[in-house]
């Protein structure tokens, strides 16, 4: 199942919002700063967020698929059984 990718990058960037602005105002920057500096910093961070969810959907993604095509591999569909690794499918048409 794949992440919501916005829901996601919107939290992330929320808090690294107000982490920046706190680490802004230990600093000792005025209020208009340490704002200005977040808003860019969270942006920034947005954009990194929705590109690393979207990446990590790919590879979630990708392995769901690996695995479904492996399961699909070791089912006999004329008879439904389950094949070992190895076993050969009897199509009728072997002698």
């Amino acid at each position: 199942m794949p992440l919501n990718v916005r829901s996601y990058a919107v939290s992330i960037s929320v808090i690294s919002f107000f982490f920046l602005s706190i680490v802004g105002w230990f600093s000792g920057l005025s209020p208009f700063i340490c704002c200005k500096r977040a808003m860019i910093g969270a942006a920034i961070v947005y954009i990194a967020a929705i590109f690393i969810v979207r990446v990590i959907n790919i590879i979630l993604l990708d392995a769901i698929i690996k695995r479904q095509v492996e399961k699909e591999k070791n089912i006999n569909f004329h008879t439904g059984t389950i094949l070992e690794t190895g076993d050969r499918v009897n199509d009728g048409n072997n002698r």
